[in-house]
């Protein structure tokens, strides 16, 4: 999932396939209540162009099923499958301490407990277990690093900064690839 901050906007979801023929459509939902994507107000594509006024009509696994004001038919929802939804930053509810939004996390400078240099988060995933950071760190690569007070002990938006606390063996080179016999 792509969260990015531009330019004051921040992603809420993203339109998945048609349901039915009459314009219904599967939404997958940034939000922390998935149904909530539909009280934000008006949404808006990338470049704040195109405008997606949203009616929550349901539930579905874990997609909202919505419909969209003009989307008539199936064909109109197909042509905005994959399509991500934004709204402006400043719009949504500010946040607690210790609460942020993932699009918030994005760019932040990584380091060690120790204050070592670490790198950077490229993105925040959540797999259905729990949020995990997607580190782009200096000498290990893409590192996935859990999103628990335990892992990452600081968070300072204002500074730009993540402390990490690695579990034990996550940053270790793991066992050789066995050698087949030729």
């Amino acid at each position: 999932m792509a969260n990015q901050i531009k330019d004051g906007i921040i992603p809420v979801g993203v339109i998945g396939a048609a349901r039915g023929l009459k314009g219904d459509m599967r939404v997958k939902s940034y939000t922390q209540n998935p149904k909530s994507i539909g009280s934000i107000g008006t949404l808006t594509d990338e470049t704040g162009t195109r405008t997606f006024d949203l009616k929550v009509i349901g539930f579905q696994k874990s997609m909202v099923l919505v419909r969209i004001k003009g989307v008539e038919d199936r064909s109109a929802v197909d042509t905005l499958k994959g399509q991500t939804l934004y709204t402006a930053r400043d719009s949504l509810p500010q946040t607690q301490e210790d609460e942020f939004y993932f699009s918030d996390l994005q760019g932040l400078d990584v380091e060690l407990v120790d204050g070592e240099p670490f790198g950077h988060v490229v993105e925040v995933e959540d797999f259905g277990g729990g949020p995990f950071l997607d580190v782009q760190s200096l000498n290990h690569g893409q590192v996935l690093i859990p999103f628990t007070k335990a892992s990452v002990p600081v968070v300072n938006i204002k500074g730009r900064r993540i402390v990490i606390d690695p579990p034990d063996g996550l940053l270790q080179a793991g066992d050789p690839e066995p050698q087949g016999d030729g």
